[in-house]
């Protein structure tokens, strides 16, 4: 049975990784050792008081509460300091790492992070909620079977007001950070590799304050079937949508993942011949996702890190945007409309 150890208390580790973990150790029996789950932050940034979380003041002291041949490590650190921190519990003799997504947020950390798992031979595997979703398996039963017909067109959308985090913390540096890696993972497994033939990035701006970058993007792919697919991620929307609409040659897929930790079912919608059929799906992806891992290492396996070709491809991805982006007109030139208008 495995323990656990959550490097990064913000808003991945305590905010989505420990409840989830909690509800999981009383449904899965025979994976998880019957000892709290153990919390560093390297940054000192967080504190927390839970009955099942305790919290170690450095990451030799949490390895000295724990067997590291036995645990796995849910690093959930910002991506600018991953490599530096993957390095160290490396170094403790942990092997067994959930990385958070995405993998790395340039070319360069990557490529670090990928030697360290060939020095140390880590298990690696990367958090993909979208991958496990029980919606992205009905989709990809769909593309499959060309249920209504082929993919022509795809498109993702991803709103979420996130003003607050972005004018507070600096974990994340790009738009192309947040929400897009799941939606480039999701483009990847349904339609095959591709290639970015378009990238912008917008600010965010909120009253005399600008913060770069952090306002939304939007991510133009030509998969190697000749699929185009987009993805539309707006930071400063005022609700909420994670949807993705499939353009097929006898009519139209719409999916929506669930939005919030609050009510965990996704909807799909299947349109042929004029006529809609509605599906509810209970979706609960990142306990699917956390509760899979442990399974795989538990009896011996990767842990998922089968998926870690895609996850490195998605990494390439979003650093070309990046790149392709910083080239594009700013927002001054460009309305923010104007930016991130396709997708709507």
């Amino acid at each position: 049975m495995l323990y656990t150890l959550i490097v990064g208390l913000g808003r991945s580790g305590l905010g989505l990784h420990v409840p989830v973990l909690s509800r999981a150790r009383s449904h899965v029996l025979g994976t998880f050792a019957d000892h709290p789950i153990v919390g560093v932050d390297p940054g000192d940034t967080a504190r927390a008081e839970r009955r099942d979380l305790l919290i170690a003041e450095s990451l030799r002291q949490a390895r000295d509460l724990l067997d590291p041949a036995r645990t796995v490590v849910h690093l959930c650190t910002p991506p600018a300091v991953r490599a530096e921190v993957l390095r160290e519990v490396a170094g403790l003799g942990f092997s067994r790492i959930l990385m958070e997504k995405p993998l790395a947020g340039d070319l360069d950390t990557l490529r670090c992070i990928l030697r360290l798992a060939r020095e140390h031979e880590l298990r690696l595997s990367v958090v993909a909620p979208w991958l496990h979703s029980t919606l992205t398996r009905r989709l990809v039963q769909l593309v499959g079977h060309r249920e209504p017909g082929a993919v022509r067109s795809v498109s993702v959308t991803q709103h979420k007001p996130r003003f607050r985090r972005s004018l507070t913390t600096s974990s994340h540096t790009s738009a192309f950070d947040v929400e897009a890696p799941h939606a480039v993972g999701l483009l990847l497994r349904l339609l095959g590799d591709a290639q970015v033939r378009g990238a912008r990035c917008a600010d965010l701006r909120v009253g005399t304050t600008t913060v770069p970058n952090m306002g939304g993007a939007h991510l133009e792919l030509l998969h190697t079937g000749g699929i185009r697919s987009e993805v539309l991620s707006d930071l400063s929307a005022p609700v909420r949508q994670r949807r993705i609409v499939l353009g097929m040659d006898d009519g139209s897929v719409v999916g929506h993942y669930a939005v919030g930790q609050d009510d965990d079912f996704a909807q799909l919608e299947i349109t042929r011949d004029g006529h809609t059929t509605r599906e509810v799906l209970r979706d609960d992806s990142l306990a699917a996702c956390l509760t899979d891992a442990y399974r795989g290492y538990a009896e011996g396996g990767d842990g998922g890190a089968g998926d870690l070709g895609l996850h490195v491809r998605t990494v390439e991805l979003l650093d070309e945007a990046k790149r392709l982006a910083a080239l594009s007109p700013a927002d001054g030139t460009h309305s923010r409309k104007e930016a991130l208008s396709h997708g709507r």
